[in-house]
């Protein structure tokens, strides 16, 4: 059984991480077909959203196998950190706009996973955390860097020096959530949010979260030319040519992605 599903409905595609049973944690294996199935998406012209999520009722993900872990050797070990690292810098670096959809417990590489992604939507009642350092680890698939880009240094080294583990409701008071909802609103809520943003130009949306992207590693002279080249890119496009004449008009545009 593959441990990766992916399902598409209209232009949005739910990715779920299919492991139940080991309360979806990260293998070798799972890393690798996460890996193809994000690949496939980047290029993908009819998904326009991208949702994460976990299979079952308990767990969005715990993180690395430790199951596994112990059976790998040093060089092994480094294996797998430098696949997920890898893999979650795809997932963050999709053009597309990403949710996680946070069904159950996120840990250390499962937070890191979430925070890869642009918006954090999760259950009422569920805990997370950043938790390696307990484990005489540290974030490795990029929490030590996307965190403190999110909230800030000092809660980031807070929450990591820590290992906390937050309930939802105080993540949401930290900034690293975008919502907080009910179990059984979860995907709907996501999709009714991914709608939000899907009701404008495809090619916009990809435009605008590559300048803010791209941009927030720059100074402002450079990112505002980030921002004019990447504006530069939808002049061109029929989608434009279309807002303005349904504008004019007084209808919904139709965007085609074009």
């Amino acid at each position: 059984m593959s441990s990766i599903a992916v399902e598409t409905k209209g232009h949005i595609a739910v990715v779920t991480i299919n492991r139940p049973d080991a309360l979806n944690a990260f293998n070798f294996d799972t890393l690798s077909e996460l890996q193809e199935s994000v690949e496939k998406l980047r290029t993908s012209p009819d998904v326009r959203a991208v949702i994460f999520t976990g299979a079952g009722e308990k767990a969005f993900s715990v993180g690395a196998d430790l199951k596994e872990r112990r059976t790998l050797s040093e060089e092994q070990v480094r294996r797998n950190i430098y696949k997920i690292g890898e893999v979650f810098s795809l997932v963050d670096q999709l053009p597309q706009p990403t949710i996680a959809a946070i069904n159950g417990f996120a840990f250390g590489g499962g937070m890191e996973l979430a925070l890869s992604c642009d918006f954090r939507i999760a259950v009422l009642g569920t805990s997370m955390g950043l938790t390696e350092t307990s484990l005489a680890i540290i974030p490795g698939a990029g929490g030590t860097q996307r965190l403190p880009r999110l909230i800030g240094k000092s809660k980031a080294l807070e929450l990591i020096l820590t290992a906390k583990r937050l309930t939802s409701e105080e993540a949401l008071e930290y900034g690293i959530l975008t919502k907080v909802t009910e179990k059984d609103n979860l995907l709907n809520d996501c999709f009714e949010f991914a709608g939000q943003m899907l009701n404008n130009g495809p090619l916009a949306l990809q435009q605008a979260k590559f300048a803010v992207k791209q941009g927030m590693g720059v100074d402002l002279q450079t990112g505002l030319q980030i921002e004019r080249k990447a504006y530069e890119v939808i002049i061109p496009t029929e989608d434009r040519v279309e807002a303005l004449a349904a504008f004019a008009e007084k209808r919904k545009p139709e965007f085609k992605g074009k």
